[in-house]
């Protein structure tokens, strides 16, 4: 799913009272820029604030109409709800700038500002190795509070996920995002055939597609807080595996279908497991997924059981070296793995992967800047420094092949502070062995194993 391209809004530019500071996200929906405040003092209007840009330039008829469509559902829901765990929007304003067509007419949500998503939490914390994130639970349980809100007020979220859910500075959470948030007539509402693949409940490969669009029901967020559950109480994993979406989604007919029992991680605490496996039940009329209202009791009780879900929070500072073996090894409370040391020679298998620098001055680099070069590292288990930097370096645009990657090693952040603890191993070109590029630096998700440990 993907409508809206990424504008880029020059920072200094006026949007109402709003001045943009720093880009912040793009996303299949609009872009987002950190503004502050240029208007007189007081009035109740706060000092930041997040402008989500909508724009419409340049799509087609029918993208630009769903679009259109989603940014009247977003702007009449902030209208319509208010909660402390739903982000809140001050004001929209539309934007008339003959002088920039890509920004003429686009809508601007004007926005609570958020510190970072539950998607970073998930990156920082170290990927799938690292058990659950630190307080799991009560974040899980100020989201059900908003899908009962949500629920109650006659909404369905629509597009519950990780980078959806956002963490304010006291840690705090806000769901976001309402671009295909629907109404509720009756048991259910009509919204268009889109979402997010890992997080849609297999009923909706059924719905039938009518001119309204397809039958939305609560019961789609109670599947997509399931799915959000697993990931957090599990560093990450998805309970329906799969190195590509097309095997992901094959497994997941294959739960639905009858034809495999639901795997969930082993990690999963007792009394998580069984809030879980309620939550991606494969609806019938014998067995329907509970409601928000029903979980959320529930949700307290298994915070009350395991009030913090530390037992193994992952900490980055204890990545270490062991002397002798050039292996990089990290201790995760109470056990230890290895992360794959990066010599050797490439294998025959791969999938490219395309480099990419941030820096504005380096995007349309064609002429391979020496200020514009991006190194490799060594070993991500490593300080990246010049010392752990391969000598062959790349630019922006430059296509590598990867063939694994691993989660929870060094973090690296680029110029605006985007930061991964995950690295690709690639091909390290003109040469032989292997090298590893950070996730920041590109904007490909290759769909590579998790590198092998070693024995």
């Amino acid at each position: 799913m993907s409508l809206a391209h990424a504008m880029e809004v020059p920072v200094g530019y006026l949007v109402g009272d709003w001045e943009v500071t720093e880009p912040i996200a793009a996303g299949s929906w609009g872009s987002v820029y950190a503004a502050r405040h240029r208007g007189p003092a007081g009035g109740g209007s706060p000092a930041e604030a997040a402008l989500k840009f909508l724009s419409t330039a340049g799509l087609a008829p029918r993208q630009a109409r769903q679009l259109a469509e989603s940014a009247q559902r977003e702007v009449a829901f902030s209208q319509e709800a208010s909660h402390p765990h739903l982000i809140r929007v001050y004001e929209t304003i539309e934007v008339r700038d003959s002088d920039r067509e890509e920004l003429d007419g686009a809508v601007v949500l004007v926005m609570e500002r958020a510190e970072r998503s539950l998607l970073d939490l998930l990156h920082d914390a170290g990927g799938p190795t690292a058990g659950p994130v630190p307080d799991a639970g009560p974040l899980l349980t100020q989201i059900c509070e908003a899908l009962v809100h949500l629920h109650d007020s006659g909404w369905v979220h629509g597009d519950l996920k990780p980078g959806n859910v956002l963490l304010m500075p006291d840690g705090s959470v806000r769901l976001a995002d309402f671009g295909l948030a629907t109404r509720i007539e009756g048991t259910h509402g009509y919204g268009p055939p889109m979402g997010s693949p890992d997080y849609l409940p297999p009923e909706r490969n059924t719905e039938p597609l009518s001119e309204r669009g397809v039958a939305v029901r609560p019961s789609l967020d109670v599947w997509a807080l399931g799915v959000t559950a697993h990931q957090l109480l599990s560093g990450g994993r998805l309970p329906f595996p799969g190195a590509t979406a097309a095997a992901r989604a094959a497994a997941l007919h294959e739960y639905s279908t009858g034809r495999a029992e639901l795997r969930l991680s082993p990690e999963l605490p007792d009394c998580w497991r069984a809030i879980i496996e309620d939550c991606l039940a494969a609806e019938t009329e014998r067995k329907p997924r509970p409601t928000v209202q029903d979980l959320l009791p529930r949700f307290k009780a298994a915070v009350a059981a395991h009030p913090r879900a530390r037992a193994r929070r992952h900490r980055r500072r204890m990545l270490v070296t062991l002397v002798g073996t050039g292996t990089a090894t990290a201790a995760v409370c109470g056990y230890v793995f290895a992360l794959p040391h990066f010599s050797g020679t490439a294998g025959a298998s791969g999938v490219d992967i395309r480099v990419y620098n941030v820096e504005k001055g380096c995007l349309g680099n064609t002429e391979r800047l020496t200020n514009c070069r991006l190194g490799l590292a060594r070993d991500p288990g490593k300080p990246y420094e010049v010392s752990n930097v391969l000598d062959q370096r790349v630019w922006h645009g430059d296509t590598l092949v990867a063939d694994c990657v691993v989660y929870g090693a060094t973090r690296i952040a680029d110029e605006y502070g985007v930061g991964s603890t995950n690295w690709y191993r690639v091909k390290v070109p003109g040469g032989e062995g292997y090298g590893w590029l950070s996730a920041v630096r590109t904007r490909d998700v290759p769909a590579v194993p998790e590198c092998e440990r070693p024995a």
